[in-house]
This record gives C-alpha cells, structure tokens and sequence, in this order.
C-alpha cells in the first residue's frame, strides 16, 4: 500500500488523469494499491444520476460531469478527498460491502474527534445527528452530512472515493442539492466545533485505515 499526499490544490481533470493511470498499472501488476489525500479548488461534480435540477448554480464554479457513483458533489478548500485505488478483487468483489467499508473508515476516523457518524439506509455517506439544530421539516432529527463517498471500478479495483467535510466554506454547497438530498444539510468538523486541521484528519485516517480493511486474505 502507497500513501501519498498533493499540498496544493489539484485540478479535477488531473487528478482523474493520474487516478486512471494509477489504476491501470495496479491492474498490470506494475503499481501497489494506493491511497491518495488531496484537495481541489472549488467545483461541482455530477455523476450518471445527478438530476440537472439539482444544480441550482451552474455559472459559480467549474462542473464536471464524472463516472464515478453519486450526484452533484462539491469539492474545495477546506474538504479533505481521500481517493483510494484498491484492488476489491482480493477484497471479496462485494461492491456494497467495499461501500460499507468505506463508511467504517469514515466513521472510526471520525471517532478520533469525539464526534458519532452514523449511516442511514438508502443514503450514501457519513451523517451527523445535531441535538443542537430544531428537529427536520418531516419531524425526524436533524441530520447534517460530513462524509460523502463516490467510486468506480475498473475490472475490480477501485477508484475515486470519499470527501470529509474539515474546513470547508459550506456556503459553497448551496450552489446544487448535495447528493439530491434537499431535506438535510452539510457540516463540518470546524462547524461542529472542533479546531481540527487537515494534518489531524490525515493522521486518523492513517490509523484507522486497518479497522475497516485489514490486509487480505487476513
């Protein structure tokens, strides 16, 4: 397994340039599996499902239409990407279950800070419950989304991946319907409260990473 990280921002179109060719030497044998933390300037993305509707800005920043799993997604400053080339053929070739592992990772991560994610059914990615908020407009709790998770296989090794909402400016999401989920919102660790930095993150990230996918065939 590689770790590797990019300091400056990197532009969307790159960073899928350079997934793909990772991607393309681990399937030949020629590249380990790797683990790449980034961040891009501000930008939507729009998966194969993402409703047109839901972008209710397309002038603000740079779309790009992407392949990999989700709807409108936005990345920026701030926002910890977290794209993982792994092989999921010697991970059991379960697409949920790599999903839900993604998840756990998120979820352990976020322990790190003291702060609970939770999963909910039918919606992908990592959720926090804010006892601060007033209850949502259907009754239930409200529910702000931290993590979101988008991936891609290539003959069964994974790319694209997930996004931690650290510091972003989250005025930014207000230009589409995260994920075309209208009825919850986004945060952040800082907006929970917490003076945490992209170092931290990365850090949990690396200790927590085993929790949820020990090495093969372990």
């Amino acid at each position: 397994m590689e770790w590797y990280r990019s300091d400056a921002p990197v532009p969307y179109p790159s960073a899928v340039t350079e997934m793909e060719a990772r991607v393309a030497r681990i399937i030949s044998g020629q590249a380990r599996e790797a683990i790449w933390l980034l961040e891009h300037p501000p930008l939507y993305t729009a998966g194969p499902a993402a409703d047109p509707a839901d972008l209710r800005d397309p002038h603000r920043f740079p779309v790009y239409p992407t392949r990999r799993g989700g709807q409108y997604t936005y990345h920026g400053p701030g926002q910890r990407v977290i794209y993982v080339m792994l092989d999921v053929g010697r991970r059991g070739r379960d697409v949920r279950r790599f999903v839900s592992a993604l998840e756990t990772w998120v979820i352990a991560t976020l322990d790190r800070f003291n702060v609970r994610g939770v999963t909910r059914p039918g919606r992908v990615g990592v959720w926090v419950v804010r006892d601060d908020r007033p209850p949502a407009p259907a009754g239930g709790p409200c529910e702000d989304k931290i993590a979101a998770i988008g991936i891609r296989m290539r003959k069964w090794v994974s790319f694209h991946g997930i996004s931690i909402n650290v510091e972003p400016d989250l005025e930014h999401f207000s230009g589409i319907v995260p994920c075309g989920i209208a009825q919850h919102g986004v945060t952040s660790l800082v907006d929970l409260g917490l003076p945490v930095g992209m170092a931290d993150v990365d850090v949990a990230l690396r200790q927590t990473f085993a929790q949820a996918f020990p090495p093969p065939g372990t």
